[in-house]
């Protein structure tokens, strides 16, 4: 019983160091405002949203024990989806902070749903097949958006595939073109709404975690045939972490999309889902501070690397291999952990 609540104290003190390293960071950046460079400022957003996708996908990649690889699909989804929503709204509801959150929802909801869809036959596979199956499923959803054609008119919403049909009325607006993707959007993204998006990520994951549905979670991760074994639901609670996770990358494109003027769906390509996925190894799989820090760290880099030219993408891939063979060497993790041993038994003591 000693044990357990000392892990839990353990856990609930690291948790609350992610939260508020979080909120001084934001604070830091607030102050700084206006010395940063107007590029740092614009990677704000984006970082934020990149943030969030690594701890939803570390949700899954980490918590529940599966590979995805579609996951910038469910980022896809949200964006299309949420950016429509808020060009829909723009005449009803002037108040942009109000449009971007029923954007974000909407995003949220569209992905949430996708990822229930995709998750019926996808979650009842494991290891490679439902990486391969993931994988298909971002093409896929990159391919319908290649190809769809959203309008808006007085009639309401007009939608078509592979050619514009939608037939607008006079004054009508053709939201999304096709491979044209959304144009002449209003950016409305801050990083105060970015900054909010990550706390209530945090929120709803470390709840998630902490709980009886997290705890079977993680069982389902460590020994799936024990878990079963046990009464343990394995589709139930796989789909909960699954459907969470998308939801969560859902509300994260819409943030990001509406950071730009124009968003296409070939920016939501497999290698959003690669480069999302190295930020949850990097930071270490069920170690959220580790993925927001990836996440930050890998984003601003390549821009600090401009300086390069040529060269910045191979200094960065040098450097990502320079990282990842430190936390893998078994020096470095015995030295880390007689350091993290020292400091436990001088609390303990």
């Amino acid at each position: 019983m000693a044990n357990k609540l000392k892990t839990l104290s353990k856990t609930s003190r690291r948790n609350y160091l992610t939260y508020v390293l979080v909120i001084l960071a934001y604070l830091v950046l607030q102050l700084l405002s206006g010395s940063l460079s107007s590029s740092l400022k614009g990677m704000l957003v984006p970082i934020c949203a990149y943030v969030v996708m690594a701890i939803s996908l570390n949700l899954t990649v980490g918590i529940l024990g599966e590979l995805s690889l579609g996951h910038a699909g469910f980022m896809s989804v949200g964006a299309f989806t949420g950016v429509t929503a808020a060009v829909a709204l723009q005449g009803v509801i002037p108040i942009a902070p109000l449009r971007l959150a029923i954007g974000m929802v909407v995003g949220a909801a569209f992905a949430a749903l996708a990822g229930f869809l995709i998750g019926i036959p996808v979650l009842r596979l494991k290891g490679d097949y439902l990486a391969i199956v993931t994988l298909a499923f971002g093409e896929i959803i990159k391919s319908i958006f290649n190809n769809l054609y959203v309008g808006m008119d007085g009639n309401g919403l007009h939608f078509s595939l592979l050619s514009d049909s939608t037939d607008l009325a006079e004054g009508g607006k053709l939201i999304i073109g096709g491979p044209m993707g959304i144009g002449g959007i209003q950016k409305i993204s801050t990083f105060t709404a970015g900054f909010l998006l990550v706390m209530i990520t945090l929120v709803v994951v470390f709840n998630l975690v902490n709980s009886r549905s997290g705890r079977a979670i993680m069982a389902i991760r460590d020994n799936r045939i024990a878990a079963e074994s046990v009464g343990v639901n394995i589709t139930k609670y796989k789909m909960m972490a699954f459907v969470t996770s998308a939801a969560l990358a859902g509300s994260a494109g819409t943030l990001f999309a509406m950071n730009y003027s124009t968003i296409v769906a070939n920016k939501f390509d497999f290698n959003t889902s690669i480069l999302v996925l190295v930020f949850v190894v990097l930071g270490g799989q069920g170690n959220m501070l580790g993925s927001i820090v990836a996440a930050a760290a890998l984003t601003i880099l390549p821009e600090a690397l401009r300086q390069f030219a040529d060269y910045r993408m191979l200094v960065y891939a040098i450097v990502l291999i320079l990282v990842m063979l430190a936390t893998n060497n078994p020096s470095f993790k015995s030295f880390w952990s007689r350091i993290t041993g020292k400091r436990d038994k001088k609390e303990a003591a």
